[in-house]
């Protein structure tokens, strides 16, 4: 069996940062993601972040994304890409599949940084040709560079659904609508007001009704919702679409954490069942930390930050770095992790995860 000091599951923005902080202390680490390419999220964004310097504003996430994979080539980690993790056992043995054939790597710590998936959406008329999720759309258009339709509308005004928005438009497509069933905008004001300037008319208190078409999706149909989200008779808006991109939120990937035992914590504000951690993002089981969006739905910069946290922890442990080196690391980013909370989005995860964070011994309120 392989030893490694540092296993990594899941090589998005996460994995990637904790891998770089291991690697910059001096650790080994192996790094795996069923993917053919590493990257996670950051290669479909290729739009500018924004905020701080220290989060990268100004700066696109795929260059932030080509950025951490040479630090990690160049920290000579071993990345095992294609690589299917089915399970964890005895606490530190990670078992994955590559390439059709079945290897156990064991690791003196164990880092779950498994993202999150889309949530779905039934309705009338949802199993059509054309109707994907919008990190579907972004895939194909960022990535793959195929637009899947030319028509679209959006369910869902989530930051997500903002930006895939307007990188359809970027891609030549019409985005004909934005639906969103509560009164408001979900996502910063920024995206929408970029799609507003290009045209693109929001519809707050709709959702969608069905949609019609015989072999892939030809006209969708929305309606109003009242206070108690039911159709609104006769507010019926019909458009002539053939493609229909679904954002109404995700979930994190926690099968993992829940197959090694974990104790988890149910907190919508986080996305759902979650894994308590530490301040060190370590979970109820001894040398297994989360980091990223299975610790509760973020942005990519905090993903990024749990990520360097959880390499500090790590290499604290593993006696890489000192305890006092790892205390000043760990403010630093607190501090910074707060400040991303600080917004008007994150107080009510900033709340969320001091919840996530409590019963354990040790655990520090985030000041």
């Amino acid at each position: 069996m392989e030893k490694t000091q540092v296993a990594i599951i899941g090589a998005g923005p996460a994995g990637l940062s904790c891998a770089v902080e291991v690697l910059k202390n001096g650790g080994k680490v192996t790094l795996l993601d069923e993917n053919d390419r590493p990257g996670g999220q950051l290669f479909k964004q290729i739009h500018k972040f924004f905020g701080s310097r220290e989060h990268k504003a100004g700066v696109r996430g795929i260059d932030i994304g080509n950025l951490l994979l040479q630090q990690v080539e160049e920290g000579k980690a071993r990345v095992l890409l294609g690589s299917t993790v089915y399970g964890i056992f005895n606490r530190n043995q990670v078992a994955f599949i590559n390439r059709g054939r079945e290897y156990c790597l064991e690791a003196e710590k164990i880092v779950i940084a498994t993202g999150a998936s889309e949530n779905p959406l039934a309705f009338p008329g949802s199993t059509l040709p054309g109707v994907m999720g919008a990190g579907a759309a972004q895939t194909l258009i960022n990535i793959q560079r195929v637009l899947p339709g030319k028509r679209f509308i959006m369910i869902g005004s989530g930051n997500v659904g903002l930006i895939v928005s307007y990188q359809l438009l970027q891609a030549g497509a019409k985005v004909l609508a934005i639906l969103e069933a509560a009164p408001e905008i979900g996502g910063y004001a920024v995206h929408a007001a970029k799609l507003s300037r290009a045209g693109v008319p929001f519809f707050t208190g709709y959702t969608i009704k069905y949609l019609q078409g015989n072999e892939r999706v030809e006209e969708a149909v929305a309606v109003g919702l009242d206070a108690n989200w039911k159709y609104i008779a006769g507010t019926e808006k019909h458009f002539e679409v053939d493609t229909v991109c679904i954002s109404v939120g995700l979930s994190p990937l926690t099968e993992l954490c829940w197959m090694c035992g974990c104790e988890f914590a149910y907190i919508p504000a986080l996305g759902g069942h979650v894994p308590k951690h530490d301040q060190n993002l370590e979970t109820s089981i001894s040398g297994i930390y989360v980091a990223g969006d299975i610790t509760g739905i973020e942005e990519a910069s905090s993903a990024m930050e749990e990520g360097v946290l959880v390499g500090v922890a790590c290499s604290e442990s593993l006696g890489l770095i000192t305890g006092d080196e790892a205390s000043i690391k760990k403010k630093k980013i607190w501090n910074r992790l707060e400040q991303l909370r600080s917004g008007p989005f994150g107080k009510q995860r900033h709340e969320a995860k001091v919840v996530q964070m409590g019963g354990y011994e040790g655990s520090e309120e985030l000041q």
